[in-house]
């Protein structure tokens, strides 16, 4: 499968991105993203744009609830899986605030490869923090074709007052250095482990890091051993014993 002209967020404005003429110009030095539909190369910096708008294209409340939009009439390889994230570190560390897992971009299992969901609208966590410098990431993972990590960018203002957001750390695959999700080939549970099984990190409103937490993996109910049925032996009845009497 073709790797160019697939799926692209273009709200909120992506970095630099060319297909919202609402989004404002690249920063100074920089250029519309041409090829913001492939997928992130394999060498690339998360977010494949590492300098930010000058000014956030989007400010956002804690528990407000939001919607992401993608352009029409793109192919969706078949879905995959799909996470948004926060970071507030400069892209080094996302957190997971809302994922479709399987059948990403389609109303389920189709043969056809138009994507038909083209936007998503979720309720942004009511205990994050404030910051005018958070990063919002899409991320995809596509079930058919080549082995592919998509990612696109939005610099995004947070209104809150947690000192810090807890949740699961964001998933990279199909990446230099990262694990590679093999095609579905029909099974959309393949590669939930990774997804199933990441860090929990805690992370502040300034970009530090308090923690990571890395779980085991979900244990599966052992297998209950029932005992044989024994059934008792039966217990001869003695027979009575015949007294004679004589006269």
């Amino acid at each position: 499968a073709s790797a160019s002209a697939q799926m692209a967020m273009v709200e909120p404005c992506t970095r630099y991105t060319p297909h919202n003429p609402k989004c404002p110009a690249p920063p100074a030095g920089k250029t519309f993203d041409l090829g913001q539909k492939n997928p992130l190369g394999k060498s690339e910096p998360l977010c494949k744009h590492t300098t930010p708008y000058a000014t956030p294209v989007a400010t956002w409340a804690a528990g407000q609830s939001i919607t992401t939009r993608f352009e029409a009439g793109e192919t969706a390889r078949g879905g995959g899986h799909i996470q948004f994230s926060l970071s507030y570190d400069g892209g080094k560390t996302f957190v997971v605030i809302h994922e479709v897992l399987g059948h990403a971009f389609l109303n389920g299992p189709t043969t056809s490869n138009e994507a038909t969901i083209l936007s998503y609208t979720f309720d942004l966590p009511r205990d994050i923090p404030a910051s005018d410098k958070a990063i919002f990431a899409w991320t995809w993972v596509n079930a058919v074709g080549s082995r592919d990590f998509y990612m696109n960018c939005a610099d995004v203002a947070i209104r809150g007052y947690s000192k810090s957001l807890t949740g699961k750390q964001m998933t990279v695959v199909n990446h230099d250095g990262y694990p590679t999700i093999p095609e579905f080939n029909g099974n959309y549970d393949t590669g939930l482990e990774h997804y199933r099984d990441a860090p929990t990190v805690f992370v502040a409103g300034d970009g530090s890091v308090l923690g990571r937490v890395k779980l085991p993996p979900t244990p599966q109910a052992p297998a209950v051993s029932v005992p044989p049925v024994v059934k008792p032996t039966p217990v001869e009845k003695p027979t009575p014993t015949k007294v004679v009497y004589w006269s």
